[in-house]
Formats: C-alpha cells, structure tokens, sequence
C-alpha cells in the first residue's frame, strides 16, 4: 500500500479490515469476487436445497400418467391457502401438499376436472382459485381495472383544466389597493 491512494467504501467500519482500489487485503482476489463469490455460493446452495425439496415427489404422483398430468392441471388452477400467489403444484408448504393428495385422490376415484375443483371450492370457498369466476360477487374484481383507468382519465382531464380568469378589481377595490400600495 506505500505510495498508493486508499479507497474507502461505504460499508467500511474502522475496526474493519480496509480495501484499496483493486485487492482485499486478506486474500489476492479482487473484493467484487470475495463479495460475490460467497453471494453465489448462497444462492446456489439455496437453488440446491429447493431442488431436493422439490413438490414433484414421486410419492405424490399417480402411478397412471394421464391422471397425472389431469392431477398436475387441477392442481395449477387452485390456489395454494398460505402462499395465496402460488398455484398448489408450485407451493412447497404442507397445506399445499394435502390439497395435492386430496385432487390426487379425487382424480384417481374418477371424478371429473369440473368436479374436483367444485369439490375444492365447496370445502375451501372460491377465494382457492387461482382465476375467480365471472359472476355477480367478483364483478368488481373484473372491472376495478377499468374503473381505476377511468378514474384516472377523469382526474387528468379535469386536472389539465385551466382556472378560470379572476374577475377584475371594482372601481372600490382598486382604490383601496391604491392606498395600501402608498402606505408601504
């Protein structure tokens, strides 16, 4: 470090070990390759762990392909109850995994797609699908798009609006402003 100029970075403490411009000085790798390399040994370790705890489980799955797959289509239209923004087949979470066995159950009994979701939607209410149906109590969730665009348009509009031009001053307002002006 004899000669060269010492950058220090926001992050730095005084107690810290220091950086030049171009190498850690605990180790010979540059900081940016210190700091990203254990940055993506996390996160691949984190990849590696979602791998391992995938939700296909193969002792899940039906042993009959078709129904499978029927199973896996359900399962991506209903919504997981503790991720709320994740299909059942996406979830990792316990509830998620019971929704699949029972759609696996109800698809391996023979019933058909309409019949397990209703059968769902009966026991969990409508809020368990992914995409709600088109009717009277979720018209308002269809259409709020629409009205919030409209809302908006009406409030552009009438914000571009110019102010109306003010009246002139009377013949009395203006020689009292006359006065006020000669007293200062």
């Amino acid at each position: 470090m004899k000669g060269k100029a010492r950058q220090v970075f926001f992050f730095e403490k005084k107690n810290q070990k220091t950086f030049n411009n171009e190498r850690c000085l605990e180790t010979s790798r540059p900081y940016y390759q210190k700091f990203f390399g254990s940055f993506f040994q996390k996160r691949t370790l984190a990849l590696l762990f979602l791998l391992l705890t995938a939700v296909n489980d193969p002792s899940e799955m039906l042993p009959d392909h078709a129904q499978e797959l029927r199973a896996e289509k359900i399962g991506s239209q209903l919504r997981c109850l503790v991720c709320q923004n994740e299909s059942i087949e996406d979830s990792a979470a316990p509830l998620a995994k019971d929704l699949r066995h029972l759609v696996r159950v109800q698809v391996a009994a023979g019933d058909s797609d309409q019949q397990v979701i209703e059968w769902v939607v009966a026991r969990y209410g409508s809020f368990v699908r992914l995409k709600p149906p088109f009717e009277p109590a979720t018209w308002l969730l269809w259409f709020s798009p629409l009205l919030a665009l409209a809302v908006g348009g009406c409030w552009i509009v009438l914000g571009r609006r110019k102010p109306a031009a003010p009246e002139p001053l009377s013949d009395d307002e203006q020689q009292r402003l006359a006065q006020l002006m000669m007293r200062e």
